[in-house]
C-alpha cells in the first residue's frame, strides 16, 4: 500500500510561514504532482512527507501511521533529488545496490534485484560503467533504480528533470510514465514544469504562498480554474485577463461589457454583481483571427513564428498584456493591426477576490469523462 494523508500540515519558521493547512489525500498508486512558482513551499512539502524537515504543526499519516517522529528511514518511502547524487567511485551496480547493502541483504538477493531493475530501466548493460561514463538521463535512470529497489510504499521526486536539456526531460517524462504505469506504485512529483505537470499527473497539487490553491486532474485545472492564480499558471501561454463590468445576470448567463461591447458569457449568475468590475479569462489558443461574440483590435508588438504556431503579442487599450496563439500560417505582422475574436464558450470569469464564477457545461468539456465534474 501508498496511501498518504496530509492533516492540517504547517511549517514554520519564527514568524514566516511557509506551508498553511495543508490538507491532502493521496490514494494508492496515484501519480500526484505538487506544481507552483518558486517559493511556493512544494519542496519542503516534499521534504516534510520525506522526514527531512519537521513539521511545525499537523500529521503525515502513510498508510494510516503517523511518521511524524519516525526517521526517513523507517517511513517506507524512496527520494530522487533534482542532483543525482551518485557515487562517482562505484559502479552503476554499486550504485543501485547501495540501499539494499546497507540492509544487510544476501548477495544473491541484491543481484537478483538489481538487474531486474536495470532492464526495466534499460540499464542492464551500463552495470559496470561508472556514472562518469553516462549520459544525463542515464545517471538520472540510475538514481531511480537505486529507489526502486528499495520497494518503497511512497516515490518522492524533488525536481528530477530540471537538470537535463529539454529533449532528454521530455524523453524522461515519457520513461517515468511508463515507469508508474508499470510499477502501480504511489508517486509524488514536485516541478515548476506545468508541462510536465500536465503530461505527468493523475492529479495536480496547485501550491500559492503556502497554500492548496486546487487540486485537480490536468485537464480539469485546465478548463475549470477555481481562481485567478490557477487559471493564470496553468497554460502556456498564460491565459489573457481583461477588466470588465458586469451589466446584467440572467439564468443564461451573465454579460459584461469591455470597450463599449458587450457579451453574454454562459457561467452560473450571482446576485449583486451588476455595476461591479471583474476579469474576463481568455486563453490565447482560444482567440480566432477576425470577429467573435466579442473583437479586440490590437497592434502585435513580438511575433514569433514556431512552425505549427505563431504567437503574437500586444497590448491591450487598457495597458494589459494580450497574447494570441494562433495557426503557423496566420497572416499577421508586427505593428499591423490584428482582429482577434473572443467566442463566449471559450470564456472564464472571476470576481472582485479572484474567485471563478462556475463555468456551464460545454462540448468540450462534456466529451472528457473523468477528468471533469458536471457544473
Amino acid at each position: 500500500m501508498g496511501q498518504l494523508s496530509l492533516k492540517d500540515v504547517r511549517k514554520s519558521y519564527a514568524d514566516f510561514q511557509v506551508l498553511k493547512n495543508i490538507q491532502l489525500d493521496v490514494g494508492n498508486g496515484e501519480f500526484i504532482v505538487f506544481v507552483g512558482p518558486s517559493g511556493c513551499g512544494k519542496s519542503t512539502l516534499l521534504r516534510m512527507i520525506a522526514g527531512l524537515d519537521s513539521t511545525t504543526g499537523g500529521d503525515i499519516l502513510i498508510d494510516g501511521v503517523r511518521v511524524n517522529d519516525k526517521p526517513p528511514v523507517e517511513r517506507g518511502i524512496a527520494m530522487v533529488f533534482q542532483s543525482y547524487a551518485l557515487y562517482p567511485h562505484m559502479s552503476v551496480f554499486e550504485n543501485i545496490a547501495f540501499p539494499l547493502r546497507v540492509e544487510k541483504m544476501p548477495e544473491a538477493r541484491i543481484r537478483e534485484k538489481v538487474e531486474g531493475v536495470a532492464k526495466i530501466l534499460q540499464l542492464d548493460k551500463r552495470l559496470e560503467q561508472r556514472p562518469g561514463m553516462l549520459s544525463g538521463g542515464q545517471r538520472q535512470r540510475v538514481a531511480i533504480g537505486r529507489a526502486i529497489v528499495r520497494e518503497p510504499k511512497i516515490f518522492l521526486f524533488d525536481e528530477p528533470l530540471s537538470n537535463l536539456d529539454a529533449a532528454l526531460r521530455a524523453d524522461m517524462r515519457i520513461e517515468l510514465t511508463k515507469l508508474h504505469r508499470d510499477l502501480k506504485a504511489t508517486m509524488i512529483y514536485v516541478t515548476h514544469d506545468q508541462v510536465e505537470a500536465l503530461t505527468m499527473a493523475d492529479r495536480i497539487v496547485v501550491l500559492n504562498a503556502g497554500n492548496i490553491a486546487q487540486v485537480g486532474a490536468p485537464l480539469e485545472l485546465y478548463h475549470k480554474p477555481q481562481n485567478l492564480f490557477v487559471a493564470g499558471f496553468i497554460g502556456n501561454p498564460k491565459m489573457n485577463f481583461l477588466p470588465v463590468n458586469c451589466v446584467a445576470e440572467t439564468p443564461d448567463g451573465v454579460t459584461v461589457s469591455y470597450q463599449g461591447q458587450s457579451i453574454q458569457l454562459p457561467v452560473a449568475s450571482r446576485p449583486g454583481m451588476v455595476g461591479q468590475t471583474l476579469t474576463l479569462g481568455i486563453r490565447p489558443e482560444h482567440l480566432i483571427l477576425g470577429d467573435g461574440d466579442m473583437t479586440i483590435v490590437v497592434t502585435p508588438s513580438v511575433i514569433e513564428r514556431l512552425g505549427v504556431n505563431t504567437v503574437a503579442y500586444a497590448n491591450l487599450p487598457t495597458g494589459e498584456p494580450y497574447c494570441a496563439l494562433l495557426s503557423g500560417s496566420a497572416p499577421v505582422r508586427v505593428e499591423q493591426a490584428m482582429a482577434t475574436g473572443i467566442r463566449a464558450a471559450d470564456c472564464h470569469l472571476f470576481d472582485a477576490e479572484g474567485i471563478a464564477f462556475e463555468r456551464r457545461m460545454d462540448w468540450r468539456i462534456q466529451a472528457m469523462p473523468d477528468t471533469v465534474t458536471a457544473a
